[in-house]
């Protein structure tokens, strides 16, 4: 009892903080908005989009740092935008004749070469490795959001959510059967520009959360271990956002108890939980 009691008043103490409480709205939109598009992304086998545009976020992000650019998200967000609509439509030059996996590969490798190399060469500051790790790994930036920044993730958010909300209908025909839902009359392009725009958002904002190289992990263990549990679109969607988010929370709580990376207990969790329903769905199947 007295260790709860203790458990309890220290969670108290740092929910008083408004870092903690930014920190937990933060991560618990991030967390319902890439799982529900971590559903789409899986059943229609761009899994691996997650982490090649999180590659294209890193490279801009060395870029804005090399140039000193003090708010990054204004060239961050736009070109993993434009990457994403090359990947997912299709429409680029470059890419028009090639496999989805190739333009996610090079695409993926190049922004990361790219960035790491204008770092090298321009140094930005003293602790290039420091700043590398940050990006890749995730950092406590995610406790020191400001008021700004919190606002303008849920407002994009917001914006994700009701996109998702609205166009439900159509993600699930064009998810299953895009040729099927395209003579239906359903705007299957228009729908894949918008889910490429809203995939390259969702990425961005979790770039604190998790790192670049972690996002994949956020947007797919969710939905992969929905999977295992349930066989509908609707039971998945909502099991793969129940589990992030409460995956999303307890890692946040558990780092800054433990002092442990953000990112990589957020994953850890999630890793964890997948390997559970896993045993279970087998064992009851």
């Amino acid at each position: 009892m007295n260790a709860l009691k203790t458990l309890f008043e220290t969670f108290s103490l740092y929910f008083s903080y408004p870092f903690v409480r930014y920190a937990l709205i933060t991560g618990t939109l991030i967390a319902l908005c890439s799982s529900l598009l971590g559903v789409t992304l899986v059943l229609k086998r761009f899994s691996f989009i997650g982490d090649g545009l999180s590659h294209v976020a890193f490279g801009a992000m060395a870029f804005a740092a090399v140039f000193g650019l003090t708010n990054n998200m204004l060239l961050v967000l736009p070109v993993t935008v434009l990457c994403a609509i090359l990947l997912l439509c299709g429409s680029g030059i470059f890419v028009r004749k090639m496999n989805g996996d190739a333009s996610v590969a090079m695409i993926s490798v190049g922004s990361l070469a790219i960035g790491y190399l204008l770092m090298n060469i321009f140094k930005p500051s003293s602790n290039l490795s420091g700043d590398v790790c940050t990006i890749l790994f995730g950092s406590t930036s995610i406790l020191t959001l400001r008021k700004e920044e919190v606002i303008l993730c849920i407002v994009l958010s917001l914006c994700v959510l009701v996109y998702f909300i609205l166009s439900y209908n159509a993600l699930f025909s064009t998810t299953f059967d895009e040729e099927f839902a395209k003579a239906s009359g359903i705007k299957t392009n228009f729908y894949n520009l918008m889910t490429a725009m809203v995939i390259a958002v969702v990425i961005v904002l979790a770039m604190n959360l998790v790192g670049s190289l972690l996002i994949s992990a956020l947007i797919i263990f969710p939905a992969m271990t929905a999977m295992r549990l349930f066989k509908s679109f609707r039971k998945v969607t909502v099991a793969s956002s129940v589990i992030s988010v409460v995956c999303t929370v307890l890692g946040m709580l558990i780092s800054i108890l433990a002092g442990t990376p953000v990112g990589s207990t957020i994953v850890a969790l999630d890793i964890g939980v997948f390997v559970l329903c896993s045993i279970a769905a087998n064992f009851y199947r």
